[in-house]
């Protein structure tokens, strides 16, 4: 699986813009899946997944990476073909099309994400410290706004995703038998206005 692949034509972007098929492609990032698989997560009919399978094969977003015979059928795993996309100079005449390709990846993602927290083990939710500094925490939450310029903001870019590539690398170059497995979401977008607005007690002023 590649890590980024370039989208190219305008029927991916329509193909993605689609909420569903946008949503299986997440699930086949994590791992290659069957049509039979598939249906049972969606609870939707193995017809209809095939039918959203070919659209995503067809527009080479996904493909089948292994087979295997179960009870004389043929079992075809899908995957995604890369672990994130990007939409290339070329469509730039398709804005709208773009935007709501994005849009759709992120709130599926953000679905993805809360049921991933929901089924997070208690162990992972507990925090014994009491420490009212947030690095001491056994989990990562928070919402931030900062003012930037776009450069400002690439440039920070550029280091966060430095520290999660040194993070992915420590347990592959010292494996523990300690280690667990950490899901990170990450999400960082401009918007129209502030939200925060943070004020200290008249006693502090």
């Amino acid at each position: 699986m590649k890590d980024i692949q370039l989208l190219t034509t305008h029927e991916q972007l329509k193909v993605l813009s689609d909420p569903f098929r946008s949503q299986l492609l997440l699930r086949l990032m994590e791992k290659p899946m069957t049509g039979q698989q598939l249906s049972e997560v969606f609870n939707l009919s193995r017809a209809r997944i095939h039918y959203h399978l070919k659209e995503l094969e067809k527009n080479d977003l996904v493909h089948i990476v292994k087979k295997e015979e179960k009870n004389g059928i043929v079992q075809k795993f899908y995957q995604s073909v890369a672990s994130g996309f990007v939409a290339d100079r070329s469509l730039l005449p398709h804005p709208e099309e773009m935007s709501e390709t994005v849009r759709q990846m992120m709130i599926n993602m953000l679905e993805r994400s809360q049921k991933r927290v929901l089924s997070a083990p208690e162990e992972a939710l507990h925090d014994e410290t009491g420490s009212q500094d947030p690095s001491e925490w056994k989990y990562l939450s928070g919402a931030f706004e900062f003012k930037a310029t776009e450069n400002d903001f690439k440039a920070w870019l550029k280091k966060y995703f430095s520290l999660m590539e040194q993070l992915s690398e420590i347990q592959k170059q010292n494996p523990s038998p300690d280690a667990k497995t950490y899901y990170f979401h990450s999400l960082g977008i401009q918007v129209d206005e502030p939200i925060f607005e943070r004020k200290k007690p008249e006693d502090e002023n």
